[in-house]
């Protein structure tokens, strides 16, 4: 399991302090606020040195009456909750803030690629990945598909920069490989493989 799909426990663990798991659970209602505020703890964190923050997420200039001002951002930190094919929630982070693994308290990190909301779904025939990735044209997104995990990436000339590799279960075909982008929604679609048949064996 990557640190972006990690399990609903311990997302909560990390984010509310560790209460969950201990005896100490708190209400909905706090565990929520206590996410909030790790949030904007991270947010605030990430700025701290300057230093650190990627040139591409920094502007100055001067304003009308000669002072000037520096801009950082943007700043993009968001999560989803979806159940597995276990039955078991998962929690799919995304943004360009990566907080640290662990419990609450680690400085996160800064990159100027956003880390862009991606979902994989299985029916019948097919595996379906759809990556949301507003702002930028079609020419200027990179899709490399690997037997187990696919890359998303943007061009350097684009004006919002994306990267993600979502992993893939292994009934994939990656031969049958196609995808399209509308509307800031990309979409990449694999065929399962064939079930090999089934030979059967005289017994003598």
């Amino acid at each position: 399991m990557s640190f972006w799909d990690r399990d609903l426990d311990d997302f909560f663990r990390r984010m509310t302090g560790n209460r969950r798991g201990t005896g100490r659970r708190g209400s909905a209602v706090t565990d929520f606020e206590d996410m909030r505020s790790e949030m904007e703890r991270m947010l605030e964190e990430a700025i701290r040195d300057i230093g650190q923050v990627p040139k591409d997420l920094v502007r100055e200039y001067e304003t009308p009456t000669g002072g000037r001002v520096r801009e950082v951002g943007p700043l993009i930190y968001g999560y989803s909750v979806t159940v597995g094919p276990d039955g078991k929630p998962k929690v799919r982070e995304f943004g360009n803030v990566k907080p640290i693994a662990g419990t609450a308290g680690g400085v996160p990190q800064l990159t100027s690629e956003r880390e862009p909301l991606a979902d994989v779904v299985t029916i019948d025939k097919e595996v379906k990945v759809i990556v949301e990735m507003p702002g930028i044209g079609k020419e200027h997104i990179k899709v490399n598909a690997f037997d187990n995990s696919v890359e998303i990436t943007t061009t350097e000339n684009a004006e919002r920069k994306y990267h993600r590799i979502v992993e893939l279960p292994p009934e994939i075909d990656i031969n049958t490989v196609k995808s399209s982008y509308k509307n800031g929604i990309l979409e990449i679609v694999f065929n399962k493989k064939a079930k090999p048949k089934g030979k059967e064996i005289k017994i003598e």
